[in-house]
């Protein structure tokens, strides 16, 4: 009888689960965004609103670098409502913050990576520099005096700095800055010889003449400065990464639910003006599997695990 109890119990859960997934969503969604701007939620929720009908709320949630959004979508109902928008923030967070009231890897499911995000390498026009190898070639002549500018202390573009340094073998300088914009202003004038800068605060300046760019993390070259070779291109592969955006949900959500966001999103990210938006935003459409994600975030969190460590970087107090 106790096993026959508890086949009948299994076959009604998943009987539940089906109806539960067949019938979603029937209410408004919750797309929680922590650091960062929140144009790209608002981009792909109204393009959820509009094929599912139903409200898609976007809730900012800033503060303590993405902890306070996470441990929010972490304690959620894991029922598809709440989402949480993750960036290359909360990979670095895994190890940054090893006593953060959630873990990225236990306490969530993958559903979409929905963009990759890549950085330039930018000089300032006076720096006797074309290229990435010439860079290089100018920190070896002048072993600490070249200062690399970023947004803070635990920063992709930090981390950045530190990795660059460890690959190349060079002794430059890590220079915080109290954000991304005062760091670039800084590299204009002369006053930082370098920064990993995102191509949405680096791309203008580059294309106004005020910065150079010396070399692109990613996989391809950008359009827009198709002469301007990727890291690795340059000899420097070991030195490249992007930062990202993507969705992760609570990790006990069906997974009927989880398949059903990921085709929803893998639809949006293909649509003609979604992709034309993501572009003049510096964002590359990604989508695909989320268990192809959740391996793009493992792979992820151990690269800067591996930087965090051998620099010796400390959160931000």
């Amino acid at each position: 009888m106790r096993i026959r109890s508890r086949l009948l119990l299994a076959v009604s859960c998943c009987a539940a689960m089906t109806v539960s997934a067949q019938n979603f969503p029937d209410k408004p969604i919750r797309l929680i965004v922590g650091p960062g701007p929140d144009v790209l939620a608002r981009i792909v929720g109204g393009k959820m609103a509009d094929g599912w009908g139903q409200q898609v709320v976007v809730d900012q949630r800033p503060g303590a670098g993405g902890l306070i959004a996470a441990d929010l979508v972490s304690k959620a109902q894991p029922d598809g409502y709440t989402l949480l928008l993750t960036t290359g923030a909360y990979t670095i967070n895994h190890t940054l913050y090893p006593k953060a009231p959630y873990n990225l890897e236990k306490d969530f499911a993958p559903v979409s990576l929905l963009a990759s995000i890549s950085f330039l390498v930018i000089t300032p026009p006076s720096l006797p520099v074309k290229t990435m190898p010439e860079l290089i070639a100018l920190a070896k002549a002048r072993p600490g005096t070249l200062n690399c500018a970023h947004s803070g202390p635990g920063t992709t573009a930090h981390l950045g700095c530190e990795m660059l340094k460890s690959v190349a073998r060079i002794d430059i300088v890590s220079i915080p800055y109290k954000g991304t914009v005062p760091a670039i202003i800084d590299v204009v004038a002369g006053q930082a010889q370098l920064m990993f800068a995102v191509m949405q605060g680096g791309l203008p300046q580059v294309k106004a003449g005020k910065l150079k760019a010396v070399a692109i993390t990613g996989k391809k070259r950008h359009p827009s400065i198709p002469d301007v070779q990727t890291i690795s291109e340059a000899g420097y592969a070991g030195a490249d990464f992007v930062t990202w955006n993507g969705i992760h949900i609570p990790a006990k959500t069906p997974k009927p639910i989880v398949a059903k966001l990921n085709a929803e999103f893998d639809r949006i990210l293909k649509l003609p003006d979604v992709k034309e938006r993501m572009f003049e935003l510096g964002l590359d459409g990604v989508g695909g599997s989320a268990e192809s994600f959740g391996v793009f975030v493992q792979e992820d969190i151990a690269r800067w695990a591996k930087v965090i460590k051998e620099a010796n970087v400390k959160a931000e107090q």
